[in-house]
């Protein structure tokens, strides 16, 4: 087995602990804390309450064909990421040789940089599976909106019921779509590990707290608390 430094291994295990563990932090126990997406299920439960009340549907389609749309591009992407980190592995040496003449990189050996872009690669393939996931279940939410009951139709329980299912629904799909984002950025932050891996642990911490803020400290939550508040 090829001989792989304890350096590289401690940074790759901290990287990967730490998208698990903001990941399960802020998906699941957040305890007295609601980050961004969490908020939006408001919303989105309040965008059901009111789509039921309304005859003509076209709006709340338009609105579920844009997610469609974003969940594709994104998903595009991912192929175009994957085709560039595959590229990488067959110029691996010609990718040596430039990180090489970088003054302050440490050039990994090709066994190693080998690893590196398949530890990018795969990123990226779990980043695809989730926005074509999320593309699906969008696509279900329109046949969905298409089955809604018309108001006339609905009694107390279907007002009472109906939305809070749909949302659920829509809240499904979007935790799909924010976790391919999210592999998004940790996989950004996984680049400076070509260059050294002391880097790679100063990138995770960086990507950690600029998505703690952005989930837990943004004006935006608080415009939305605020409006939650105040309606």
């Amino acid at each position: 087995m090829p001989y792989l430094p304890i350096y590289d291994i401690v940074a790759l295990a901290l990287f990967f602990t730490g998208w698990a563990g903001y990941s399960t932090y802020a998906d699941s126990l957040a305890h007295g804390k609601r980050p961004v997406a969490v908020v939006m299920n408001d919303y989105r439960l309040r965008w059901m309450e009111r789509m039921l009340e309304r005859e003509n549907r076209m709006p709340d389609v338009n609105i579920s064909v844009s997610f469609v749309r974003t969940s594709m591009m994104f998903a595009s992407t991912s192929i175009l990421l994957l085709a560039g980190s595959l590229a990488m592995l067959g110029q691996i040496e010609a990718v040596r040789e430039i990180i090489g003449g970088l003054a302050y990189a440490r050039p990994a050996s090709r066994v190693l940089m080998e690893i590196q872009l398949f530890t990018l690669t795969a990123i990226f393939v779990y980043a695809f599976f989730k926005f074509v996931w999320a593309v699906r279940l969008f696509n279900n939410l329109l046949i969905l909106l298409g089955a809604a009951p018309q108001p006339l139709d609905c009694d107390e329980v279907i007002k009472r019921e109906y939305p809070k299912y749909m949302a659920r629904f829509a809240e499904r799909a979007s935790n799909n779509f924010n976790r391919g984002t999210r592999a998004y950025t940790f996989g950004l932050g996984l680049l400076p590990w070509l260059l050294h891996p002391a880097l790679l642990v100063i990138s995770t911490l960086v990507v950690i707290a600029v998505l703690y803020r952005r989930d837990f400290r943004s004006v935006s939550l608080e415009v939305l608390e605020d409006l939650r508040r105040h309606h």
